[in-house]
């Protein structure tokens, strides 16, 4: 049977700043509940108003299962929430955050579906949810899904057109073989 990889109940604005309200009092907590650990928060990273289909949450589910047999010892505490906005998943590490942040770009750019998640690791520094970045690492920022620019330049400007990156998309993820889709 194939299916649509935006195929899903569609969400707007109001849905989306809500959703990412919820998901930074859930770090702080996390992070105040495990004094000293690294955070993973992971979501996927689609444009438009479809954020959840039976085709992205199984993406999704591949990319945590890697994550989590990478870590596999190194694990705290985690959890995956299914979401109208998107699945979210939580993961407390006992690697230090660039250690952590290290794993996680090597699955990012690795991972045939690493480029439609986005693996964000925070810590918590004098009471503030501070990010780890590529850069950090000595590594440039990711690349856009239609173009070689830099993501968030492409993002803020607006360049592309939502169709062209839910193309992008779809084209990655059919390139894999793993889905019949339309």
């Amino acid at each position: 049977m194939c299916k649509n990889i935006f195929d899903g109940k569609e969400v707007v604005l109001a849905e989306m700043l809500d959703a990412r309200e919820k998901r930074a009092y859930r770090q702080r907590s996390l992070l105040e509940r495990f004094t000293g650990a690294s955070l993973l928060c992971a979501t996927m990273n689609i444009p438009g108003p479809v954020k959840r289909s039976d085709v992205l949450a199984e993406v999704f589910e591949r990319l945590i299962k890697e994550i989590e047999e990478q870590l596999s010892d190194k694990i705290l505490f985690c959890k995956k929430l299914e979401l109208e906005t998107g699945d979210e998943y939580y993961l407390v590490s006992t690697l230090s955050p660039l250690d952590l942040k290290t794993v996680l770009v090597a699955i990012e750019d690795n991972s045939a579906y690493g480029r439609l998640v986005d693996l964000d690791v925070v810590e918590l520094t004098d009471q503030q949810v501070t990010p780890i970045s590529r850069t950090q690492l000595g590594l440039s920022p990711r690349t856009c899904y239609v173009c070689p620019a830099i993501a968030k330049e492409c993002s803020r400007s607006r360049k592309h057109s939502v169709t062209e990156m839910q193309m992008a998309i779809a084209k990655l993820i059919r390139a894999t073989g793993d889905f019949k889709t339309d």
